[in-house]
């Protein structure tokens, strides 16, 4: 939606285990929480477009307008929810993050090794791209020439 990968507000209570307006409530009790990058209420067209494709009823169900969230939202979604399922996705995000992090500095060390090895090679290897140019050009010489129609005489 909005060019965003979203997860509706009744998926995700069904994922967190809670109900839809349990849900919606924490959402709004910690409205500031949530800015426009991490959730949004969908739009008339939006929820029509929404029911057109996967098949919603129109009958009965819902009196207002359902929230769509973000990846930020749905990890936001977590840490204030107090279902078991919400808590133990918490933990796991909170458990990505310090391995991301983890990662990143050993990934920072090993860039920096790199530019080292390539600065104390560089020379060594521009000889070689060299050598490997004036070969290649050769070649490609080669080929127009063998390419060339011949003449004189047919043997």
């Amino acid at each position: 939606m909005r060019g965003l990968k979203v997860m509706l507000d009744f998926d995700l209570a069904e994922l967190y285990q809670v109900e839809t307006r349990i849900l919606n409530q924490a959402v709004k009790r910690n409205i500031k929480r949530f800015p426009e990058d991490f959730m949004f209420e969908l739009t008339e067209p939006e929820l029509d477009n929404l029911r057109s494709q996967i098949v919603i009823s129109s009958y009965g169900g819902r009196r207002y307008l359902p929230y769509a969230f973000t990846e930020q939202g749905v990890a936001m979604l977590s840490g204030i929810l107090k279902s078991d399922k919400a808590i133990e996705v918490n933990i796991s995000i909170m458990r990505a993050f310090v391995l991301i992090r983890q990662y990143a500095l050993t990934y920072k060390e090993l860039a920096e090794e790199l530019a080292r090895i390539e600065q104390h090679h560089d020379k060594k290897f521009d000889d070689v791209y060299e050598v490997l140019n004036l070969l290649l050009a050769e070649r490609k010489k080669k080929d127009l020439t063998d390419k060339r129609r011949r003449i004189g005489y047919k043997k």
